[in-house]
């Protein structure tokens, strides 16, 4: 059911009927036609046009998109509001980049006489999946190279989030997209198995949770369908030296509190060398407990997992360092310690403020732990050895490694993962090379 619930409250304050389908063909047969005509048609330099001014439009509407995404899944409107700023750089970049990103790509023949380019034309009609945690900056991570290239897009937002699903597509629309360029579906999983087999489907793009992405997966493997997916993360925080504990614990805590812990690619295992472990837990538990931003989780449900999942490492023998109750969607920050690999906890994802922390004997043993997941997204690595940094960044098995520093993710850099986090990159130049054709145009002669 597509539903705004309020997350403070748990009460419905707009519910969205499914679509009928009728109006899936119709999404599809749109889709369809504007990538046959427009995204074939279209110049690069249109499309980029096309980007800026949606980029200029998050901007204009930055307050009410914002509000938007508080309502529906509880986000604290700061966080919001930088959400909203992040798309807009996203746009803007491909804006300014899609002509460089798609231009021909000489290669060098030495098979014989003549020449030959690399191009890169649309596939058609892309299908995209997703979810609540980021409802507007997951849908530009997908939408604008994809839109770049050509591509044309229906979309399927989370549930909980089709106020804000429908405010971006009428931005599409006031943009000057053509009709069918980016289409808005409140489609049931069961329609959305039956357009990933669409033969006017040329790929799909999930954003979720593992169960999500190996059912789409699986569909679209059938139909021979290129997928992106991103799923789950239980990223790594090593610290294994510093001259300033203080800041590194700073960060730690920025790491963990990212939307109220519901971030994929937050930081959730807290990796410490012995030396440094005790201090880490002191001063990360304090300030972690203090900074919490008092916002409730997406939903009670999504508190009442957590809580199971807490319980249950609790029930091994970890110990948890909290203040204040559990009720509705609210759930305290924590931090869970006494933890080994063993755990199960240790190899599950906590979505919310809760941190597991780990001792370490050595960089060796960091690294065993960090490793010791079956995700494989992101990691955060803090030395102040310089030769360090680079030998266990390159050790680190995850798709993303920000040494020293958090929340440094940026538009021109690719984001994915391998494992059971999923396959493919978004942003950066990688995010226009995911559904494309790179057609070889080989002249042996004039």
């Amino acid at each position: 059911m597509y539903a705004v619930t309020d997350p403070t409250t748990g009460e419905v304050a707009e519910l969205y009927p499914t679509a009928s389908g009728a109006e899936v063909e119709a999404a599809l047969t749109a889709a369809n036609h504007a990538a046959t005509t427009w995204g074939r048609k279209s110049t690069v330099a249109e499309r980029a046009a096309l980007l800026r001014r949606i980029g200029d439009l998050h901007q204009e509407h930055s307050e009410e998109l914002a509000a938007s995404i508080v309502r529906e899944m509880g986000k604290p409107l700061a966080e919001a509001e930088g959400e909203v700023g992040f798309c807009a750089d996203i746009y803007h970049y491909y804006a300014d980049h899609a002509e460089e990103f798609l231009a021909d790509e000489p290669l060098d023949v030495t098979s014989g006489p003549g020449s030959a380019v690399v191009r890169r034309s649309p596939l058609g009609v892309l299908l995209g999946i997703m979810p609540w945690n980021f409802p507007a900056y997951q849908v530009a991570r997908f939408a604008a190279p994809n839109l770049a290239t050509g591509n044309t897009i229906v979309l399927k937002h989370a549930p909980q989030c089709p106020a804000t699903a429908a405010l971006l597509e009428r931005l599409f629309t006031k943009a000057g997209f053509p009709e069918g360029a980016y289409v808005n579906v409140y489609a049931t999983n069961e329609q959305i198995a039956d357009v990933i087999a669409d033969p006017r489907v040329q790929g799909v793009s999930l954003t979720g949770s593992e169960r999500a992405g190996s059912a789409v997966a699986e569909i679209a493997g059938r139909h021979l369908k290129k997928v992106v997916l991103e799923l789950g993360g239980s990223d790594p925080f090593i610290v294994l030296s510093t001259d300033d504990l203080d800041s590194v614990v700073d960060s730690a805590v920025a790491a963990r509190l990212d939307n109220t812990g519901q971030a994929c690619n937050a930081a959730k295992r807290f990796v410490v060398v012995q030396d440094l472990y005790d201090a880490f837990v002191e001063k990360f538990t304090a300030r972690l407990l203090a900074g919490a931003t008092g916002a409730p989780l997406s939903s009670a449900a999504a508190a009442e997992n957590l809580g199971r999942q807490v319980d249950a490492a609790v029930a091994e023998g970890a110990t948890l360092h909290t203040e204040g109750e559990r009720h509705g969607a609210y759930f305290p920050a924590g931090v869970l310690t006494g933890l080994t690999t063993d755990h199960a906890a240790a190899r599950q994802e906590l979505f919310g403020p809760v941190a597991m922390v780990f001792p370490a004997t050595d960089e060796n043993d960091a690294l065993r732990i960090a490793n010791d997941t079956p995700y494989g997204l992101g990691s955060y690595l803090f030395t102040t050895d310089p030769a360090q940094a680079e030998r266990v960044a390159d050790r680190i098995e995850a798709g993303m490694v920000f040494v020293n520093g958090v929340g440094a993710e940026g538009a021109e850099l690719p984001f994915g993962g391998i494992k059971r986090s999923g396959f493919g990159r978004e942003l950066g130049r990688p995010g226009t090379e995911e559904f494309v054709n790179k057609k070889l145009i080989r002249t042996v002669s004039q």
